[in-house]
């Protein structure tokens, strides 16, 4: 037990080099989510999710600061037509634009047991002690950084929301059994976008679907949110949204499976979300999807 707590503390100090570059964004992102305190938690959960995941496997080289601009902060990592698109575009030999680049397990955080994760504070009330134990300044972008995410995670849920913050692996299984209803030792699938072929350059091109997919209704969706660690931000929405597994070929060849979730009913949507935008339609039009980056990831029934 000594020696797994002492691999998991190495490989936390590790990262935080690599985190104290993506804070910087954090600190943008934060002050931006006060502002829009008053919208739709779910929606701006869908917009962010995107680029969360790609921010963390892209920091440490990145090098973009962000101006005072909502939209042209939102959009600098990538552009939101990079990874939406309608339940309508989802038809055999259909063309999708997409940005679908590999994981890059370098630049990812590192996942911790659970006997570990449960050792280290986690909340709002203990940020202080959080602070002394990743020996963060009060007020660095570090401390911004997990205060952001540590709101996020404490964050009332809106109506129709089952949510939870996992910091393990074993505690977001748990609480995907809990959420969909299953017993304790049900197995679960994860869906998450993978190459199936040695990835190549470039990762912004056309992509063909090659089957139609099957989707789910009972599903639990995590994102990946800024932490030392590998935290995720899972909700079970109750309303009828469905998880796709989708097979896409590049116009290079790269053949993806991408884990997408399909939001049935976008009337309550604000009609300044980009989705819109990009899409050209408004909130209960037509079914909004979206790719999951891949420090994203779906769990389903077995």
């Amino acid at each position: 037990m000594g020696g797994r707590v002492a691999s998991c503390l190495i490989l936390l100090l590790l990262f935080l080099v690599m985190f104290d570059e993506a804070s910087a964004e954090v600190g943008e992102k934060s002050k931006q989510m006060e502002a829009e305190s008053a919208d739709n938690g779910v929606i701006k959960m869908v917009t962010k999710m995107a680029y969360n995941s790609q921010e963390l496997n892209s920091m440490a080289d990145q090098q973009h600061h962000a101006d005072d601009s909502s939209s042209s902060h939102m959009e600098h990592m990538n552009d939101p037509a990079q990874i939406f698109f309608t339940i309508n575009d989802l038809k055999l030999g259909k063309k999708l634009p997409l940005y679908l680049a590999p994981k890059d397990p370098s630049t990812s955080p590192p996942m911790v047991a659970k006997e570990i994760a449960d050792s280290i504070p986690f909340s709002l009330e203990q940020l202080p002690e959080i602070l002394r134990f990743f020996s963060f300044s009060p007020g660095s972008r570090q401390a911004r950084a997990v205060e952001t995410t540590l709101h996020q995670c404490e964050h009332k849920r809106v109506e129709g929301e089952t949510k939870f913050c996992s910091t393990s692996m074993e505690s977001m299984a748990d609480f995907a059994r809990l959420a969909l209803g299953l017993a304790s030792k049900s197995s679960l699938k994860h869906l998450v976008t993978t190459h199936l072929t040695k990835p190549r350059p470039p990762y912004l091109q056309n992509y063909t679907l090659l089957q139609m997919p099957n989707a789910v209704t009972k599903f639990l969706a995590c994102h990946l949110m800024t932490y030392p660690y590998a935290v995720h931000y899972c909700h079970y929405l109750h309303g009828g949204d469905k998880a796709l597994q989708i097979l896409l070929e590049g116009d290079n060849g790269n053949v993806v499976m991408a884990a997408a979730v399909c939001h049935m009913d976008t009337s309550g949507w604000t009609p300044d979300h980009v989705s819109f935008r990009v899409l050209k339609t408004k909130p209960g039009i037509v079914p909004i999807c979206h790719i999951f980056p891949p420090n994203d990831l779906i769990l389903i029934p077995m």
